[in-house]
Formats: structure tokens, sequence, C-alpha cells
């Protein structure tokens, strides 16, 4: 067991609620804002909820790591630290940060982990994080199969990968369209969310090309279970499912879902195990269609095919249903193969293009009765379900458990008895007690064994209960009653005891960084920052965007703004290729360039590099 693989289920959580209910339908891990300084500003968590979790979590040694990832200034400094004192007195097992000022603050030994906000998509990348101190690296999501394994090869740093959920258009932690047209900065975690807008797309002579389109809109990642084997085959030890401002549903669901593939895959692997404890148990099928999503996609695991993106909606789109066959005056004939319910929520496209909804306020047989009864549906128009009102309603019911099976066995003494209990890991603890040892004239045997059985702890499941004596003997069931409570809570603390919590001194390193210059895109706004990278031999330090031209230029910084038009986010998603029109593909069409994208009175052009097989999207 020593020698195995540990992997790693990473689930996200908005809230202790959250993550409570993740760790029950299988999470091993949990990743969860703090106060502040988290990417998700809309998502931070008291420290009291924050220390109630890890209470919570240790028990199955679930992990919790906390989200410190955005930029900080100089004067956020020293809060930033106090915080994260805080969090490791309190149990807290890792941060995520982007920001590398952190790492020259006067840290506890808490290990750091490489948020995907630090650009982490080359294996020179990967192994100078790992070098400089990081436990463990969230990989860009736009990666090949290919590409992870050979970042693998090159290093030893635990790899951690998305496996669900969002994207970002952009390489994470290199979109700026957010703080430059918005001045709300994707790295502080103030995102606007540009990618989800409509747009334009104009050519050279000014003719539209696509109107009112969500050009920059991706689908939602999915991974499939031969997609998670290969990916473990590759070098991945830890699944990362995103949504840390989805609801508990959400979390329950793909958590549970992402639970059975990877138990799957763990129980036909002795080379494999999962890196928590305990046995989940839940009374729903799991089903990531009907959770929040626009449509799913591979992405580039395995290299670029199919559709990644979404042009008609940002929204939800559900799971497909089926069709209207007629529509009658206050409903309509349905025709699909899914069965539909009074509540639920369905979709569709009108015959301007636009993503429309309405809710089911009664269904007789084939008879749809929308709760609006001028709802006018054309005859042929395709149906998405985008809320499932019996399995939401199933879903809010349910309670998952999840057991920690041990084993019981007694003995007895010369003037007593011994209890033990033992769990599949190997922690054990034992008590003894003195006890007046009266010969029974019935079997005692069987009522001992079910009494010290029962189910009376919340964590612990007893699986097996050995007697060790040929004698009857008569001892009262509340002897038995207290000695086994007394057990438990021994054992508790046993396993409370031997939990090895993660502890890592970041060190002072001063190996190369993979360039000598950053510009804009290196993210730098403060001296910590600065101060580590020229450690690591970087002589050229532009600020960061957030560094507006109204604030002085900091001493560390060789200029505050690159010349010319920036780089607002730079993308694996392409749209001339979506338009058919990449000019490696045969019978691509020519298109007059250069493109643009016209939003809100922006004109933003788009460069491709085709070497890379990558596009940008530029500044006006």
């Amino acid at each position: 067991m020593g020698r195995s693989r540990v992997i790693e289920l990473l689930a996200p959580a908005k809230n202790l609620e959250c993550a409570r209910e993740v760790i029950l339908h299988g999470a091993d891990a949990v990743y969860i804002g703090a106060p502040k300084f988290g990417a998700r500003a809309a998502a931070g968590n008291s420290l009291e909820d924050i220390a109630a979790l890890v209470g919570f979590a240790h028990q199955y040694y679930v992990r919790v790591y906390v989200t410190l990832n955005t930029l900080l200034f100089d004067e956020e400094l020293k809060e930033a630290e106090a915080l994260i004192w805080q969090l490791w007195r309190m149990g807290v097992d890792a941060l995520i940060v982007q920001d590398m000022g952190i790492t020259r603050l006067k840290l506890p030994p808490i290990p750091l982990h490489a948020s995907t906000q630090t650009d982490n998509r080359s294996a020179e990348k990967v192994e100078f994080l790992a070098r400089a101190g990081f436990r463990q690296i969230v990989l860009a999501r736009e990666l090949s199969l290919e590409q992870i394994r050979s970042i693998a090869r090159q290093t030893e740093a635990r790899l951690e990968v998305f496996v669900h959920g969002a994207l970002c258009v952009s390489y994470s932690g290199q979109c700026y369209m957010s703080q430059v047209l918005g001045g709300r900065s994707a790295n502080r975690g103030v995102c606007a969310q540009y990618c989800r807008l409509p747009y334009d797309l104009v050519d050279a002579r000014g003719q539209v090309l696509l109107q009112g389109k969500h050009l920059l809109s991706l689908r939602d990642l999915n991974r499939s279970e031969p997609d998670l084997e290969a990916l473990i085959d590759a070098g991945v030890s830890s699944f990362k499912i995103e949504g840390r401002l989805k609801d508990v549903a959400y979390g329950k669901n793909i958590t549970a879902w992402y639970r059975r593939q990877l138990d799957a895959i763990i129980t036909r692997r002795p080379d494999l195990r999962r890196s928590s404890s305990g046995i989940d148990r839940f009374t729903f099928e799991p089903n990531p269609s009907k959770s929040f999503n626009r449509g799913f996609t591979g992405y580039f695991l395995h290299g670029r095919q199919g559709k990644v993106w979404n042009f008609d909606t940002p929204k939800s789109m559900g799971e497909e249903v089926g069709f209207v066959r007629a529509q009658k005056t206050d409903h309509f004939v349905y025709l699909g193969k899914e069965e539909l319910h009074n509540g639920d929520g369905l979709s569709y496209f009108d015959a301007q293009g636009r993503f429309d909804g309405f809710r089911v306020n009664r269904v007789d047989g084939n008879r749809v009765y929308p709760l609006n009864p001028r709802q006018r549906l054309k005859t042929g128009i395709r149906l998405y379900r985008t809320m499932d009102a019996r399995f939401d309603s199933l879903l809010k019911k349910t309670t998952a458990v999840r057991e920690i099976p041990v084993t019981m066995r007694a003995w007895a003494l010369s003037d007593g008895f011994a209890l033990q209990m033992e769990d599949r890991e190997g922690h054990r603890a034992v008590v003894s007690f003195v006890a007046d040892r009266q010969a029974a004239l019935k079997s005692q045997r069987a009522r001992i064994a079910e009494l010290l059985s029962r189910r009376t702890h919340p964590v612990f499941s007893v699986t097996e209960c050995r007697i060790e004596w040929q004698e009857e003997y008569f001892v009262p069931n509340s002897v038995w009653t207290a000695q086994r409570n007394r057990l438990y809570e021994l054992f508790e603390r046993v396993r409370k005891i031997q939990y090895a919590a993660p502890l890592a001194v970041f060190p002072q390193t001063s190996h190369a960084y993979p360039t000598a210059a950053l510009d804009y895109r290196g993210n730098v706004v403060n001296a910590k920052s600065a101060e580590f990278y020229r450690m690591h031999g970087v002589t050229d330090i532009h600020s960061g965007l957030e560094w507006t031209p109204t604030q002085a230029l900091p001493e560390w910084a060789s200029t505050n703004r690159a010349e010319g038009p920036l780089e607002l986010m730079r993308c694996k998603h392409c749209l001339r290729y979506a338009l058919n029109a990449c000019p490696k593909e045969e019978g691509h069409v020519t298109l007059n360039e250069p493109l643009y994208l016209n939003c809100k009175g922006q004109r933003l052009p788009l460069a491709f590099d085709c070497r890379k097989c990558e596009m940008s999207v530029l500044s006006f």
C-alpha cells in the first residue's frame, strides 16, 4: 500500500454547507475561499467556518486547500501574511496561490500549490515552480495528453488538472479583457466575464460575418472515465472540479459522478489508491447533464477536434430532451426520449436564434402545459431541459453517508476484557477494563457482537466483530456500551494524532526563471513579487496592468505599460478554425483580414499565431 500511487478528487466549496456535502459525496480534498484574496471574490468564507470544515474534513483524512490566488498590492501583504498564519494554526493543509510575493513573506510551514493562474503550460515553467518549492501545480486546461505526459516526465511535483466545469477561453492568468475594458481585474478576483458577451465578427472591409454571437464563450469541460485513466497514466495525481460559485446540488451531483468513475479505475488497479478514508454512499444516480452546463467538450486533451465553443448562448443548456410536435391553444404536444415532469425548466432557440425558456406547469402524457399559456412554440423546435424538477427534488432530499469501515475484536483478560478497533489503513486502538466475569446460563456471544457492532458513531462502521473466548460470560449491556463508546473516542484520537498533516518550509532558491524579462503578463504588482523574480535571474520587470497610469511607477518596475496594442487574451480557441478558415485545414475558406470583434462600441483586433495554433484578442 505504501508503494501505491495516491489519487485525489478535489471538489469546490462555495461555503461550509457545500464543503460538507462534497466530502460526504466522495471528495478527497476540498478547495474553499478565505475571507479575502481568493480569485472568486464572491465566494469568501469566515475563519470560523474554515476551522469547522477542517475539523469535519480531517475525520476522513480529507485535505482542505484555501485559495489565496489573487494578485496582491504591497499594502495587502502584511494582512495576507497574518491570514496565512491563522489558516495554518487551524489546520489548513495547503494554500493555492498566484502571487509570487507570497513566497517572500514570513510563512509557517504550510505547503503552497501553484494556481492555474500562474500559467502552467510548459515543462520549463512547471519544473521551475517545483524547484522553487511548490508542492502541487495546477496545469493549464488547454494542454493535450501528450503535453501533460511530457511535463510529468520532467518533474517530481504532483500535477493537478481540471476535469469538469466552466472553461476560461484565455490561458488562465493571462486574460486582461475585464481589467482593460471594465476596470475589473480577473487576477484580483472580480472578472466581469467579457468572454460571455455577444460580439459581432467584422472583416477588413467592414462586413459583418457573424452578428450578436457569443464568439468567445466555450462549452463546459467534462472528462470521461477513459480520459481520467489516461490522465493518471500520463502522470496526473489530482483531479479538480471547477465551481466555487456553484450551489450545493451541483457539488453533490458532480462530485458523486467523478467519485464513481475514479473508484471504478482504482478498484481494478492495485497500483492506485484514493487519498482519503471512507466509503461513500448516496441514494441517487449522478448525471452531469442534470447540472449547470453550456454543453460539454473534451477540450484539447486529444488535440483540436470537435466544437469547443457555444456561440449561441453562455447560459446553461442542460440536456437535450426532444421536440415540439404540435402547438395547441394552451399546451404543446411533446415528442422525446426523456420523460418531462411538472415544474421542469425547458429552453429553446426561437426563430431569431435567441435562447429562451419557460417553466412547465403540468404534464399530461405527451401534452405539456407551460406556466405561461401564451408561450408560443413552433412545431419542430428542439427542447432542452435546464432544470429537472424531479432530480433537483431528489438532490435536496438525499442524504449521503460516508463511513470508515472498522473491525472490532474482543478478548478476555484474567480480570476483565479488552476491546480493539482497527481500520483498513492500520490505525488501531485498544481499551481494557476490569469486569466481574459471571458465568452465563445461555450463549452471550451473539448478543455482545451485535451490541458492539451497532452503528452508533457518525463516522465509523463496524464490518466485523470477533469474540475471542469460548466460555459464556454475562456482563451487563451498559458496561459493553460504555466501553464501546470509550473505544470510539480513543480511536478518534488515534486517527487524529496519526493524521499526516503536510508540512513544507518554502525554500529560498535562485535557479533561473525560464525568461530574463517579464512584461505586463508576468502579473507583478508588488515589491515582494519583483524580489522573487530578481532572485531567479529576471532583470527586466514590467508592472502588471493593475498598476494604472495615474499611479507612480514602482521602484522595482522597468516600465508601467507596453507600447502599442495590448494582448488582452491568448486562446487555443480559434475563430478561424470555427469558421472553416484555418489555413492548416483542407478546403478552408479565405477571409478578408484583419478581423475584429465589436462589442459595446469597442473594436478589438484579432491576431493569429498559426505556428502555435493560437488566437489573440488585442486592445483597440
